[in-house]
């Protein structure tokens, strides 16, 4: 990704001013006839890097011939700039005062003028991030330097980071937030050294309420603060190469850890569902890492830390608990029993709250990850074990400790069901957790919903036949799942208040029609409700573009 960093100042006598700018050269693609051959670089780099140096001297050199001052410049004309050279991908980082191109030039002097005068953070310190197509878009981070020789004691800088891609910035901010902080924290340091070491030496302020101010010298003191550079300020012999590293590795690093995949096919359901919340979460976490001076982020509940875990998990997770566990969603309906456990599913797949209880957390945790995968990621709102009851609005799986009380109003809903699970009586579990679960645990299963749930939804009929199937294996009942996940999932779009007679059409094409046609429709709609946001689009945009058909 093609992006470049730039060190700026404001300068009290000329303004905002580039120091520093760092930026990426990419390797030019051979063409076919040349496919074999070396690349320029390949075979002469010292004469390439002398050959860069100098386009950056010429193209600079217009500037640094105009009204600069020490606090201006970073490099001297005469200074080939740096470069370093990535073997693996042939990429060279090139680091000067300016950008080589005009083209760059422009767009980084607009990004230095923008982020030092007009885009300003609350507390004029911190991340901020702005542009547009046509100038790039920019991350900036403000900062002061310490200076016994300033007004005020210290001077203005920003790091802005260009690029033309948008997405490619917004995804980095909470990666350049941390190390830019580094960078920034690094030279404040360095700075509050050299200006605590100059305060003991002569103390500015008291000679400042001392002197005598006048128009007259009025201008020749405001010279004499602005000469002064940023090498001076931390007393830094390496400085810019220090720099060129930091923000070399930065664009590399940056660069590298954003890749794009390319999938087989249209990415599915749950899929979008899950990229869609990851990037929620890191926009979360960028606005309270972005956020400045709003004091530490608001308390957040215990239990809700597991609110956003995967949809599944892992063995290894699993495997961290001791004692037996559920293997499967058969091993499941063996341990509770046929009617138990379509009791359990059907309450699961109707979106209804499914609370087990009991002392063994690594059981409850194996029996939601069974559960689970009865839904669509988009359905599942996890709580795998909590010391307290959660509401069913937080959480459609809750897992409390033994000791936890059900409220009134849960316990006497038709919308949930409770699956207590006790010791049968005292015993030693196995370091392999193959002991027998039927003769450990005994498992209770309560509701107080009278509907009747023999005849059900079509999808738990046919995962009941699949599951009593002997023949089949468990994987193979997982497609079976995966398919009628696939099949369902579509489905959605005639039930959108789309009337009776859309509604039928969808229920025959599912084979859904009959006596337990009340559930599909509930399913269906408890379902909608975890699609992605993609797809809910598409959903509203058939549904209105069909509205108007007739009309057409």
């Amino acid at each position: 990704m093609n992006a470049l960093v730039a060190l700026c100042h404001f300068c009290e006598l000329h303004g905002p001013r580039t120091l520093f700018c760092t930026e990426a050269l990419h390797p030019p693609s051979p063409s076919p006839s040349q496919a074999g051959a070396p690349l320029p670089g390949d075979r002469d780099r010292d004469g390439d890097r002398e050959g860069e140096g100098l386009t950056m001297r010429a193209n600079s050199s217009a500037t640094q011939r105009g009204d600069m001052c020490e606090g201006c410049r970073s490099l001297p004309a005469s200074h080939p700039g740096f470069v370093s050279i990535d073997d693996e991908t042939g990429i060279r980082f090139l680091s000067h005062q300016h950008p080589r191109q005009p083209q760059l030039f422009s767009v980084v002097r607009q990004a230095c003028v923008r982020s030092l005068s007009c885009e300003v953070c609350p507390g004029r310190e911190g991340p901020i991030f702005f542009g547009d197509e046509q100038h790039g878009f920019v991350f900036s981070h403000t900062f002061f330097i310490k200076d016994s020789l300033a007004r005020g004691f210290q001077r203005w800088y920003s790091v802005v980071m260009v690029a033309m891609d948008r997405i490619y910035l917004i995804n980095s901010w909470p990666f350049l937030l941390r190390h830019l902080r580094l960078t920034i924290q690094s030279l404040q340091s360095t700075a509050l050294k050299v200006f605590d070491s100059e305060q003991g030496v002569c103390p500015q302020r008291a000679v400042r309420m001392n002197s005598v101010f006048s128009p007259a010298v009025f201008p020749h003191q405001r010279s004499g603060n602005a000469a002064r550079s940023l090498t001076s300020l931390t007393q830094h012999p390496n400085l810019w190469a220090s720099l060129h590293s930091s923000f070399s590795w930065l664009l590399k690093a940056c660069g590298s850890r954003l890749t794009e995949k390319l999938l087989e096919g249209a990415p599915t359901e749950d899929t979008l569902v899950l990229i869609e919340r990851q990037t929620e979460q890191e926009e979360e976490m960028s606005c309270w890492e972005g956020a400045e001076g709003g004091g530490s982020r608001p308390p957040r509940h215990q239990s809700e830390s597991e609110l956003d875990q995967d949809f599944l998990c892992d063995d290894a997770k699993l495997e961290a608990f001791p004692g037996p566990k559920f293997r499967s969603l058969r091993h499941l309906r063996q341990v509770l029993g046929a009617a138990e456990f379509r009791q359990l599913a059907w309450h699961v797949l109707m979106g209804n709250q499914v609370i087990w209880r009991g002392a063994d957390p690594g059981l409850i945790q194996s029996a939601f990850t069974m559960l689970k995968s009865l839904l669509p990621v988009g359905c599942v709102r996890s709580v795998p074990y909590s010391a307290q009851y959660e509401e069913a609005y937080k959480c459609n799986f809750l897992g409390l400790s033994p000791d936890v009380p059900i409220p009134t109003h849960v316990s006497s809903s038709e919308f949930s069901v409770l699956v207590d699970v006790s010791k049968e009586r005292s015993c030693h579990f196995s370091a392999t957790g193959d002991d027998d679960i039927t003769s450990l645990y005994q498992f209770t299963i309560s509701s107080a919903n009278t509907q009747p749930t023999d005849r059900g939804p079509t999808l738990l009929n046919k995962l009941e036949v699949a599951l009593s199937n002997e023949n089949l294996s468990v994987d193979v009942v997982s497609h079976c799942l995966l398919s009628l996940h696939s099949l369902f999932t579509q489905m959605p779009l005639g039930l959108d208040g789309r009337g009776r007679e859309d509604t039928q059409k969808v229920l025959t094409l599912l084979g859904a029609t009959g006596p337990g046609e009340e559930d599909n429709v509930r399913l269906l709609k408890f379902w909608m409700t975890g699609l992605s946001k993609t797809y809910k689009s598409h959903l509203m945009t058939a549904v209105r573009g069909g509205e108007r058909s007739p009309s057409q």
